[in-house]
């Protein structure tokens, strides 16, 4: 079987509230494959976002150990998770964040500056169906389209690993559709391991495998054995 990108191995974490602690993950085991589609589902408080940023070291577990391309960086310096994130993490999250001063292209370009393998700023924007509004500002394309800019951007720099935490909770049924589809794209034609973090089941379907947290516990890992595309979704 093939070797895992990324790996947990008993990952806890602890916020300290006050004189509370709470507990926002507990022993998390779980391995993430090249190239595989993975949703990460779980209601509000599960602890998906947390698990996410841990995975894409944006934060450190409190305990336990982090595994990427078999090399343990839960203990990393501050500046080597900085480059970790640089190097091999895309993130999408529910608001866009895009510039609003910088057209299209150019929000995207910003990730290709800093990047040492990117990908041709057009090329990114073609990827998500967006060559066309290359030169439109944020203020005159869609919700639809400004989260497809984030996913151009995401992109650019050729991440290992891709991260959406809810990138559809701010859209309407037939917008989100258009993003998932984006998105599914990029996992099959980049061949990027892709983890969408939802509430939503219905896009477990999507997946090549659903892991299900329930009060920052894994409770199930399922494979699909035949997944679907996101224009055959019924929310």
């Amino acid at each position: 079987m093939a070797q895992p990108l990324m790996k947990t191995i008993h990952v806890n974490k602890t916020y300290a509230m006050g004189e509370v602690e709470v507990k926002a993950l507990i022993d998390v085991n779980l391995e993430l494959y090249e190239s595989e589609f993975v949703v990460l589902l779980g209601h509000s408080g599960s602890g998906k976002s947390t698990l996410l940023n841990i995975l894409g070291g944006l934060d450190r577990p409190t305990s336990g150990e982090l595994y990427f391309a078999g090399e343990r960086i839960d203990q990393y310096s501050d500046r080597e998770l900085t480059l970790f994130r640089r190097e091999n993490i895309g993130f999408i999250f529910q608001m866009y964040n895009l510039i609003p001063r910088l057209s299209g292209v150019e929000n995207v370009e910003l990730v290709t500056e800093i990047s040492s393998n990117p990908m041709d700023p057009i090329e990114a924007l073609s990827l998500v169906g967006l060559k066309e509004r290359a030169g439109h500002f944020p203020s005159q394309m869609s919700g639809g389209e400004q989260q497809r800019i984030a996913i151009a951007r995401a992109i650019a720099k050729q991440p290992r690993l891709l991260f959406c935490d809810e990138p559809t909770g701010a859209l309407d049924v037939k917008t989100g559709i258009m993003v998932l589809e984006a998105i599914q794209k990029v996992n099959k034609t980049l061949g990027t391991t892709t983890i969408v973090i939802t509430h939503n089941v219905a896009i477990a379907e999507m997946a090549d495998r659903v892991i299900t947290l329930v009060d920052g516990r894994v409770e199930h890992i399922k494979t699909n054995q035949q997944k679907i595309s996101a224009q055959d979704l019924k929310w």
